[in-house]
């Protein structure tokens, strides 16, 4: 009688440990990196992504965790940081910002990459096309062949005498790269002098406007990026003090008190991130999920700002506005 109820006993819990298995393994959280060029501790868009997954259901601590890496605007930290977050094996890894995506993709062709933001996709060489992205990563790109042109249309439509154009720019960034190619390229038909000014760090801002001045700018151009939107505030502040007419690559640098930018939403984009997260997380390739391009950038302007340096902005301009910063 004892040799059969332990018989049965051992039977009954051999063949409660399959579904035992199962169910943990069901139940299994979903992990995901989010590497930001930004500073530790609360940002906008770090916020924007998890809005991103509480409208698909998913709630950072509950049924989704998030591994953290911040390289505080130093974009040579991001291959390390990326290689830290490849080592914990998760189930996916967003990346905001072409220098981000690309250390992520340098560091793992197998892991599942999610970027945002980026400048240019293809002309990175994250993806080898929007349509079919191919290896392990997607996401949303931020930039389109006419921005450039449109940038400074607009910078000369609120400023009209302007002629010569610094643009501020990480040539180690590769976004700003491709930035500085796009206005070089249609600079000439609006009869616009582009002056190039490399930064590679904060201690290189002061001696960027020194030369700025000394080359007589006029205005200027402020590219976006992981070096100059840590540093926004400084960047406007050096600009005011020039009293130039600015147009900045990102709507952060205005909400700072910059003149104005003309870009895609950005934190849009990183909450929309989530969403490739979310079907990567149930099944689907990166391979197989198009890269999505931007069909509307947004005009931001600081009329406090235009106020300061005296500039009139034309009521048509104002009205095709998507945000007035008083």
């Amino acid at each position: 009688m004892n040799r059969r109820i332990f018989l049965c006993g051992l039977t009954l819990g051999t063949l409660a440990l399959p579904a035992a298995a199962g169910a943990q393994q069901a139940g299994t959280v979903p992990r995901i990196g989010f590497l930001f060029y930004g500073p530790s501790g609360p940002s906008p868009e770090i916020d924007a992504f998890r809005q991103g997954l509480r409208e698909l259901g998913s709630i950072e601590g509950q049924n989704v965790t998030i591994e953290y890496r911040f390289a505080s605007g130093r974009v040579e930290r991001l291959p390390e940081l990326a290689a830290e977050l490849v080592r914990l094996k998760l189930d996916v890894i967003v990346a905001p910002g072409t220098p981000a995506s690309l250390a992520a993709k340098q560091a793992t062709s197998t892991i599942p990459i999610v970027f945002a933001g980026v400048a240019d996709a293809v002309g990175s060489g994250l993806v080898a096309s929007f349509a079919r992205p191919g290896g392990n990563i997607t996401g949303l790109t931020g930039i389109s062949a006419e921005l450039g042109g449109k940038r400074l249309e607009l910078l000369k439509e609120v400023a009209p005498k302007v002629s010569r154009v610094a643009v501020l720019y990480n040539p180690v960034d590769r976004s700003n790269v491709l930035v500085l190619k796009e206005l070089q390229e249609s600079a000439p038909a609006l009869r616009l002098t582009l002056q190039p000014l490399a930064v590679r760090g904060p201690g290189e801002f002061d001696g960027a406007f020194v030369a700025m001045g000394r080359n007589r700018a006029d205005a200027l151009f402020g590219a976006a990026g992981a070096l100059t939107t840590e540093h926004r505030k400084t960047l406007v502040d050096l600009t005011a003090r020039r009293r130039i007419p600015a147009m900045w690559g990102e709507r952060q640098f205005v909400e700072a008190g910059g003149l104005m930018s003309y870009a895609v939403n950005f934190y849009d984009q990183v909450r929309r991130a989530a969403a490739y997260v979310d079907k990567i997380l149930k099944g689907a390739k990166p391979a197989d999920l198009p890269v999505e391009q931007p069909t509307k950038f947004e005009l931001v302007i600081n009329l406090k700002t235009a106020k300061a340096l005296g500039l009139k902005i034309a009521p048509s301009l104002l009205q095709r506005a998507d945000q007035l910063i008083q």
